[in-house]
């Protein structure tokens, strides 16, 4: 069976940016996880944040931020966002180049069509196109097989965060 153009994967534009919000609000409107909103303080904040950053990205150079999606603006079935990733270089990524991959919804009533392979691939042909040597991505146990599926591997590193946002610092500006 021939895709269909609507479930091809592409580049997002700014007409997208309400679908994508619309499609992260299943990560983030709600649930246990560490990033999810718990107010609908926070859950509006989350948004307009989210919608300002992709009006920045979706307008700007495609070097640093691609966001793929499927689907027509007005319905998006699919999205990934990758990041390149400017690291220090390791025995196994010697440029430094790293991506990073978050964001990666299919909307549910789209779920196990292949919708989240295809917008994956798209969005780690793009990682590759930039010199990427490697991709990380944190996962929820649902998202594991897909992973796994495109050939990601645990790392056996614990992933740790830190919230900085009103942490007292001990830093001092030195004059010199």
């Amino acid at each position: 069976m021939i895709a269909q153009s609507y479930d091809l994967p592409r580049s997002a534009t700014t007409a997208d940016i309400e679908e994508l919000v619309r499609l992260r609000s299943h990560l983030l409107g709600s649930g246990d996880a560490p990033y999810a909103a718990r107010t609908p303080r926070e859950d509006a904040a989350w948004r307009a944040a989210y919608r300002r950053w992709l009006g920045r990205v979706l307008t700007g150079p495609a070097d640093r931020v691609q966001v793929s999606v499927i689907g027509p603006a007005h319905r998006l079935d699919a999205c990934a966002v990758a990041v390149l990733d400017d690291r220090a270089p390791t025995a196994h990524c010697l440029n430094g180049l790293t991506g990073w991959v978050q964001s990666v919804v299919v909307d549910p009533d789209r779920r196990r069509g292949g919708l989240g392979t295809r917008v994956m691939r798209h969005a780690l042909d793009w990682l590759r196109s930039r010199g990427a040597s490697g991709v990380v991505l944190q996962t929820t146990p649902d998202g594991a097989a897909l992973y796994r599926g495109l050939g990601f591997v645990p790392t056996g590193e614990d992933l740790l965060a830190l919230d900085l946002r009103g942490a007292e610092t001990s830093c001092e500006v030195i004059e010199a």
